[in-house]
């Protein structure tokens, strides 16, 4: 029976593998967009990918914190040692930006409006928290 069981868990575990990769590979493709695009936030995605490899395989994993673009950023995050000041204060502009826009031109629905202003408010809360690294 145990043999079933594993045989059965291996089937699962790639399919899932797959998911995780290629939603991070993803990730990583919306977060290059966002260094070219001002409304579309970077580190967000970019972290996200780093948890979705760190899940999944440890050559993608590995690649990215090695990256010398993004690398420096997922390590600090990981590390707790903090954020950038330039980067918190770029991820809350965007965040308040986009969800300013979203509320003024995407809803009327009052419900929905307050739910955005929740979001963005936990977000704001956590980046808030996060140690400031002076030196960048």
């Amino acid at each position: 029976m145990d043999v079933k069981k594993s045989k059965k868990n291996s089937f699962l575990k790639k399919p899932v593998r797959v998911l995780l990769i290629s939603t991070g590979t993803l990730c990583i493709g919306v977060g290059i967009a966002g260094i070219f695009i001002p409304v579309l936030p970077t580190t967000p995605f970019i972290l996200l990918a780093a948890a979705l490899y760190a899940k999944s395989s440890r050559k993608f994993y590995s690649w990215l914190v090695n990256n010398r673009v993004f690398g420096s950023y997922i390590r600090s995050y990981r590390e707790k040692r903090g954020v950038p000041l330039k980067i918190k204060v770029y991820a809350l502009s965007v965040l308040w930006l986009t969800i300013g826009l979203s509320i003024y031109f995407g809803t009327q629905i009052i419900w929905l409006r307050l739910l955005l202003v929740a979001v963005a408010a936990g977000v704001s809360v956590h980046i808030l928290k996060l140690k400031t690294i002076k030196n960048t």
